[in-house]
């Protein structure tokens, strides 16, 4: 199993994740990573922060030329923002005194819970790690489990369907097509029919100093049938990947096929007829989402998330000063407008993420070799059911 611990601060010097449980000789691409941090900061509605960094990879640890050695992959992504915040931020140094402390929480943030969970007067010791910036290290992360999946013809796409309630109409069910055009579009929509609309929602919440949430989708092609476990709650892969995604900042909601449609039908509707083509098992529609009894079934594995506004609004509401107790604004901290887009495509690596875990986890060996070897005979052996 692989698993990654990840530091940094918002405006601190670096963003760090250390990566451990990677095969050995597996060829990492550099350009493949940056391309999903890249993609991470793109999206209409996104703040000024997304002018100012241009985020890529160094790796540090546990590759050499361009191969995993199967050790810790250490990887660091820069904060170009560091330069302005090298005072405020210092680690050694004592604290100016013309610091102006953080001491109004806003209104669904870490900010009130955590300073007072840590026993902090100053809520940027809180914000600095709470903040989204540190999905980039998810990214990271993630990039390099895609690149794994990859290799045994595993895909993960992710698009938006809904942003402050304008929801697309229309799907293409190829995931190609899916992808090619979610990239194409600003707001990460493949129905270009509701891209206006998204777009001026978001306009609407940037002229009202508010800000808008949405939905995204991601869809997983090729996984086996057999990753994850029905035998025990913390091993159903349906649960960590709801987990995985809960993980994110700003999510509140996660639904896998039908999800939440599911309760509101017969079971005769809901439920995937099996049927043998004459040589594996095939299901005419997919409303479980690719997951039975938290075990994959071989087909698409389907997740929709939901994501609040983000808590930064630049018309704050009211808040409580935690040392006056005094009835204040909320702190206003750059921000976003609209970050669903940028999310979905955090959620795809989040995703990458665990699929990988749960595909290591059954066919694991310590080199790529071993894990292909094993892999190619679970198939045979699935081909004889």
């Amino acid at each position: 199993m692989i698993r990654y611990l990840s530091a940094g601060e918002s405006h601190g010097p670096q963003l760090t994740v250390i990566v451990e449980g990677f095969p050995s000789r597996m060829h990492i691409s550099k350009a493949e990573i940056d391309e999903q941090l890249r993609r991470r900061q793109q999206g209409y509605g996104r703040g000024r922060r997304m002018q100012i960094e241009t985020d890529t990879v160094e790796i540090t640890s546990g590759v050499r030329f361009g191969q995993t050695m199967g050790t810790p992959i250490t990887m660091l992504v820069g904060n170009r923002d560091f330069k302005n915040w090298q005072e405020k931020m210092s680690v050694w140094d004592e604290a100016p005194d013309n610091l102006k402390q953080v001491t109004r929480p806003r209104p669904g943030h870490a900010d009130l819970a955590g300073a007072i969970k840590y026993d902090h007067e100053d809520i940027r010791n809180v914000l600095e790690r709470a903040s989204a910036r540190n999905t980039a290290t998810m990214v990271a992360a993630g990039a390099l489990a895609r690149q794994l999946l990859e290799q045994f013809g595993i895909q993960v796409a992710g698009h938006v369907v809904e942003i402050g309630g304008e929801q697309v109409r229309e799907v293409p069910h190829d995931l190609t097509t899916l992808r090619q055009q979610a990239e194409q579009s600003v707001v990460r929509v493949a129905d270009k029919t509701t891209e206006a609309a998204m777009i001026e929602k978001i306009d609407e919440a940037k002229e009202r100093g508010d800000t808008v949430g949405g939905v995204f989708e991601i869809v997983i092609e090729g996984c086996p049938v057999g990753l994850g476990s029905f035998a025990h709650p913390d091993r159903k892969l349906d649960g960590r990947l709801a987990s995985a995604m809960m993980s994110i900042q700003a999510i509140k909601g996660v639904e896998i096929g039908l999800g939440f449609e599911a309760a509101r039908r017969f079971g005769s509707k809901v439920h995937d007829a099996i049927e043998y083509n004459g040589s594996s098992y095939v299901r005419p529609s997919n409303g479980a989402g690719g997951l039975e009894g938290g075990v994959t079934n071989g087909q698409p594995v389907v997740l929709r998330v939901a994501m609040k506004p983000i808590s930064t609004l630049y018309k704050p509401l009211h808040s409580v000063d935690m040392l006056t107790k005094e009835s204040e604004l909320a702190a206003v901290e750059r921000s976003d407008y609209c970050a669903v887009p940028a999310a979905s495509v955090v959620g795809e690596n989040v995703a990458a993420w665990v699929i990988a875990d749960a595909f290591l986890e059954k066919f694991g060996g310590d080199s790529m070799e071993q894990i292909r070897d094993n892999f190619h005979a679970y198939q045979e052996r699935v081909a004889k059911r």
